[in-house]
């Protein structure tokens, strides 16, 4: 296995995208503040290149390719916003990419990857496995897989998010992050560490995929079945070989949150905020409802991780 990534990765991965990614605002809500009674920082990576902070991830990844890794391509498996940050990096780089994606994908996910000129090879999310699809055509067509969060550079590029965040705040006292593979949580943590150690983070998974959480407990990666959630960005299977020895040493607890508290928060944002968040993106804010009495009168962190969520599916789910 690759070296686990450190914070001087991060730094490094920040140099890299800051020329192509957005540095995306953090916004605040009183009324929110109000309510919950704390003192609430939101990273809104809705507002990222593509819709989400995968591009950061992506792009250093990529980035680092040499001249025949670029000429063969990248390959790549996801059910949306890994594909689109592949793809948009791989176009900006020259790259040409192939992206294995579920036959079920949002299809404003799949319409914005082929817009950014990757091939894309459907596949099954309930019956076949996407990563021996990315791995047999990686060794079919020496293409250099990248995966959406198992991977040292992917890792270091989205803790660029919360080195951001604590650029901009100072230390906060928490900080609630979206948890899927563990990508962004593990990268946040490398950050977290350098910047801010005081503050306790944690992982905010669906209710129904609570591998992450599981494993924790368990002290070893557990496996589970896809989730039904309408989280379809963290309906990931179990936590990866890079990413979990960071959750695992770093991580304050990992909490779960409900389809419904994903609904009630999505409703939040577009209501108090003006901001399309789609349900993964709101794992973070259902997180710190459901622990606001333990920070009363705190200063508490959210990564809004992503926006990619079809216009009439948003309609039917705050509607």
């Amino acid at each position: 296995m690759e070296q686990l990534p450190t914070y001087d990765d991060v730094v490094r991965a920040h140099e890299r995208i800051a020329p192509h990614a957005h540095r995306t605002p953090v916004l605040t809500s009183r009324l929110t503040d109000a309510e919950l009674g704390l003192s609430l920082f939101f990273k809104c990576e809705n507002l990222q290149r593509m819709g989400a902070f995968k591009f950061r991830g992506a792009f250093n990844a990529l980035s680092r390719f040499d001249a025949e890794q670029r000429r063969a391509g990248v390959v790549a498996f996801s059910s949306g916003n890994h594909a689109q940050a592949v793809a948009l990096a791989a176009s900006l780089l020259g790259i040409p990419a192939t992206i294995v994606m579920p036959h079920d994908a949002p299809a404003a996910k799949l319409a914005a990857t082929q817009g950014y000129g990757a091939s894309v090879v459907p596949y099954d999310r309930y019956t076949e496995d996407r990563e021996e699809i990315g791995a047999a055509l990686a060794e079919e067509r020496g293409l250099t897989l990248i995966p959406p969060y198992d991977h040292p550079h992917v890792m270091a590029g989205q803790g660029t998010a919360a080195k951001e965040l604590f650029e901009e705040t100072g230390p906060l006292d928490a900080l609630f992050v979206p948890l899927g593979g563990g990508g962004l949580l593990s990268g946040t943590l490398l950050s977290a560490g350098a910047l801010s150690p005081s503050c306790e983070v944690y992982g905010v998974e669906p209710e129904a995929g609570d591998d992450g959480r599981r494993s924790l407990r368990a002290g070893r990666i557990v496996h589970i079945d896809t989730p039904a959630t309408i989280a379809d960005g963290a309906q990931t299977q179990h936590l990866g070989a890079h990413t979990f020895p960071v959750i695992r040493d770093r991580v304050t607890d990992i909490v779960t949150a409900s389809d419904a508290q994903l609904v009630s928060c999505m409703r939040l944002f577009a209501s108090r905020m003006k901001l399309v968040v789609e349900p993964t993106g709101c794992l973070g804010l259902a997180g710190a409802a459901a622990l606001a009495e333990r920070y009363r009168g705190r200063r508490v962190g959210v990564i809004v991780s992503g926006g990619n969520v079809d216009v009439p599916r948003f309609a039917e789910l705050v509607g």
